[in-house]
């Protein structure tokens, strides 16, 4: 019998090891957040959470207040729900919270691309390039590349009195994307295609094209994010990869004219550093995804709104009416194509306001920092919590924010003027438990990892619904049909997709 003792060890710390492994013996420390470590050893509250974050989030929250920590899929996560104390984790030193590493963890396993880069360039390179005289030129180029999408094919005035019906979902994220793809990753040059008219035919028949694999392989990331993509999706995930790869690679954006500067800048940088370009190839998928996924299904949002409420359909249409005609520009058959510059947008309280309101309802990003090192987090209120080396900090600001209704009265409502103030100004003053607020939405991320192209994607959104309400009629195909729930499984990626599409037609104006 002796010889058994060895092997009932070995069994025994193996079963212990698995259950330290598992998060069994995990116990909260005094002065910690409370723990909630779910039904399911290691994997915790993770098949909750995935199927809809923001209803898991608030039941957590009315069980444990405005702090907790929960275990999702091995690794464990502290909830910051105080809107108050926003700012207190974001002001926290990188070297205690890094906010930047769940981001590339999220890159490797989507993109199987390994970021290495100095995170400080790669954010002056998007600062030069997405603001100041980087946006001006690109807003330019939206605005040329919008037009070629959108009013190329003006034809007789009969065809101009036919309605043209679509899916609103898909039309908007189409557009957009087009738009943004070939504004920041170039387009056909003249001499490849010929002419500059089957230049631009050739630059719509590809985005067009590059969008249908986009959205292919965008509706596969919630499953990738959390690891659980079937076989059958893993072939899918692996072939739509490579073709994009194909469509992205360095050696074709290198025969375009006019790349912007965001992505030559990215080329030259790795380049230098030595990085192959299959990798290059990457990182340029990288690009696109962080640039064009949430800004078309943002224009869905904002447009199926303003068609949906009359009142704010006026209100914004003749804002847009008065910005073009102060300009001396004038829509007119026959007459030259509008050109929308950024001074322009500069002028649209109203729709600011609508379009602030379209990303209070629909944005859910959730951010995540790495914990590296124990600390003790202090709430705004002076409490303070004990924080573990290697857990990750997170904030929900569709929750801690957008949807509080002490912050934002009957917050489930879209009101196109819920950001103005009754003399037109912009409103900053919202309040929790009465105190103000230092911010009421949080869309674009928090701090030093906050979106460097929120003011590039602010400014697509706003130059689309222009075109679209200075060139077209539009309607609902069915105006009593409910506004679609969200799809709850985009729930932490950025802006949620509807559960289904709606559909419109629209004509041209003149």
């Amino acid at each position: 019998m002796a010889f058994l003792l060895p092997i009932l060890l070995a069994v025994l710390l193996s079963l212990l090891g698995g259950l330290y492994f598992l998060g069994a013996f995990r116990q909260r420390r005094p002065g910690e957040p409370p723990l909630d470590k779910g039904p399911i050893p290691w994997l915790g509250h993770g098949l909750e959470f995935s199927r809809n974050n923001a209803k898991f989030l608030e039941r957590m929250r009315k069980k444990h207040g405005d702090i907790f920590t929960v275990q999702l899929g091995g690794k464990y996560f502290t909830f910051m729900m105080d809107p108050h104390s926003y700012g207190v984790v974001a002001k926290e030193a990188c070297a205690r919270l890094d906010f930047l590493e769940n981001k590339q963890l999220f890159v490797l396993r989507v993109f199987r691309y390994k970021i290495r880069d100095n995170i400080d360039y790669i954010f002056d390179v998007a600062k030069r390039n997405l603001m100041g005289d980087g946006l001006d030129l690109l807003t330019d180029a939206m605005m040329n590349n919008l037009q070629k999408i959108m009013l190329h094919s003006i034809g007789t005035e009969e065809e101009q009195k036919t309605w043209i019906e679509d899916r609103l979902f898909i039309y908007c994220y189409n557009i957009v994307f087009r738009g943004g793809y070939l504004s920041l990753f170039g387009s056909v040059t003249p001499e490849t295609s010929g002419s500059p008219e089957k230049a631009n035919e050739m630059d719509r028949q590809e985005s067009d094209k590059l969008f249908t694999e986009f959205c292919k392989y965008d509706q596969l990331i919630p499953k990738q994010a959390f690891g659980i993509l079937n076989p059958r999706e893993m072939m899918t995930e692996k072939s739509l990869k490579k073709l994009i790869w194909n469509e992205m690679s360095v050696q074709k954006i290198r025969t375009k004219n006019n790349v912007s500067g965001w992505v030559t800048d990215a080329h030259q940088m790795r380049a230098e550093i030595g990085v192959k370009d299959f990798l290059l190839d990457r990182y340029m998928f990288v690009m696109l995804w962080s640039s064009q996924t949430n800004t078309g299904p943002s224009s869905f949002w904002l447009l199926l709104h303003l068609l949906k409420y009359p009142e704010a359909m006026t209100a914004v249409m003749d804002e847009v009416d008065k910005v073009v005609r102060e300009s001396g520009q004038e829509v007119r058959r026959g007459g030259p194509l509008i050109n929308l510059t950024r001074k322009m947008m500069q002028k649209t309280p109203i729709l600011d306001s609508a379009l602030e309101e379209t990303l209070r309802l629909s944005s859910a990003p959730l951010l995540a920092g790495t914990v590296r090192q124990d600390m003790t987090l202090k709430m705004a209120d002076g409490r303070g919590y004990g924080l573990r080396e290697g857990d990750f900090v997170s904030l929900f600001p569709y929750t801690a924010f957008h949807n509080d209704p002490e912050i934002h009265p009957d917050p489930q409502s879209f009101k196109y003027d819920r950001f103005l103030n009754p003399d037109g100004s912009r409103k900053t003053d919202f309040y929790k438990g009465g105190k103000k607020l230092k911010s009421s939405t949080m869309p674009w991320g928090v701090g030093s990892s906050m979106c460097p192209g929120r003011f590039f994607a602010t400014n697509e959104l706003k130059q689309f619904v222009f075109l679209m309400l200075l060139y077209f009629d539009m309607e609902l195909t069915n105006p009593d049909e409910e506004i679609p729930n969200f799809d709850t499984t985009r729930c932490g990626l950025g802006i949620m997709h509807p559960v289904r599409d709606m559909y419109f037609r629209y004509r041209l104006r003149f």
